[in-house]
């Protein structure tokens, strides 16, 4: 199971193609790159809304022109990954605020989902939707199938509103993520986007940012003027 396993390495499926000569072979990784800085797959896929308690469909056209967040999670009835989900869950009125919508995944069917929401007391007033993807055509699209186990990695991917991946985290799954660090990133990403500032490491609402903006020049090699370690640290 998934979420109960050692951090073991993946085999990597390999196409093996050679030319007319057999002396040239060209190897082809499943697993894609990052998608940072890439347009968000496009994809459809049956879903649980477990605000109304019924099954839907959702695709990427719904997300167009949000902020938006793709959640991969490795599978129902498991035990790290109904913390996250709860986790998410309790910060769903902040994301909201921020006007970030929020789509978990895993290869569960949308019936899984449905049981496992029902069933699992952490999950009780769950807002979120659930998209169901069986064949792991949407967990390969954003690469993060592990193709041995039938699973997702933990793999959480923002977009903003033009549909690009402008942030992505994908680990093992044995350990949770952090859902007040990625609160923090969407705050950092939208105040950068909207203010053409960027965000030192750390940075949250109401500390320093760096105006490359307007002093790229004077700023080149001399950061430590406009901002010390103490703050970027406090």
């Amino acid at each position: 199971m998934a979420c109960d396993t050692g951090a073991k390495p993946i085999e990597e499926n390999k196409n093996i193609v050679e030319n007319e000569n057999n002396n040239e072979i060209k190897k082809e990784k499943d697993m894609s790159s990052s998608l940072v800085l890439r347009k968000v797959p496009e994809f459809k896929m049956d879903a649980y809304d477990s605000k109304t308690g019924h099954y839907t469909n959702v695709s990427s056209e719904d997300y167009k022109g949000k902020w938006h967040v793709v959640c991969f999670y490795p599978a129902d009835f498991t035990f790290v990954c109904p913390t996250e989900i709860a986790a998410m869950n309790a910060k769903y009125d902040e994301f909201q605020e921020l006007g970030v919508e929020i789509l978990a995944v895993s290869t569960d069917t949308k019936f899984s989902h449905k049981r496992f929401v029902e069933t699992e007391p952490l999950l009780k007033g769950l807002k979120l939707t659930i998209g169901a993807d069986p064949t792991g055509a949407v967990s390969r699209a954003f690469g993060v199938m592990i193709e041995e186990q039938g699973v997702a990695l933990r793999g959480r991917f923002l977009i903003n509103p033009d549909g690009v991946v402008v942030a992505q985290e994908v680990q093992a799954p044995m350990v949770g993520r952090n859902v007040h660090e990625f609160l923090r990133q969407v705050r950092a990403w939208q105040h950068a986007e909207k203010t053409g500032e960027v965000c030192p490491a750390g940075w949250v609402p109401g500390k320093k940012t760096l105006p490359v903006n307007t002093d790229v020049e004077q700023m080149t090699g001399r950061v430590g003027d406009y901002i010390t370690v103490e703050e970027i640290m406090s």
